[in-house]
């Protein structure tokens, strides 16, 4: 498969995080774009409030449990995609990658979103 990693983080840019993930792998799952955009509605800014895990990651945790519909798997991919994800930008949660209280930016979130994608797909596609 040639990588949407670029995709989604053009995506980013009329959309949350979660929803440039979703979106980019919703035909892969056998949803609708529409079926997307809402199931991310709420995950943008780290669940609303920069508080939580970064919404990309979010989006990408949707889309493995939609893959895999097992529980199982769905857990040790995830916890493949967050140890990567963390070791390559310095943080999973999103006031921390955006600088918020530190002043230091780790990543932008284009590329959060590709990053999390580009994991995404190593994983399952």
């Amino acid at each position: 498969m040639e990588t949407r990693k670029h995709l989604a983080a053009e995506r980013k840019k009329t959309c949350n995080c979660a929803q440039a993930v979703i979106a980019t792998y919703a035909d892969m799952v056998g949803i609708t774009e529409q079926q997307a955009m809402n199931l991310g509605n709420a995950f943008g800014s780290g669940m609303g409030n920069m508080e939580g895990t970064c919404g990309a990651l979010t989006g990408a945790a949707i889309i493995v449990g939609l893959a895999t519909g097992d529980k199982l798997r769905s857990r040790k991919v995830m916890t493949k995609i967050m140890t990567q994800f963390q070791e390559r930008n310095g943080a999973t949660q999103c006031k921390l990658l955006k600088g918020v209280g530190t002043g230091q930016v780790l990543r932008s979130c284009e590329d959060c979103v590709a990053d999390a994608s580009e994991l995404l797909e190593s994983e399952l596609f």
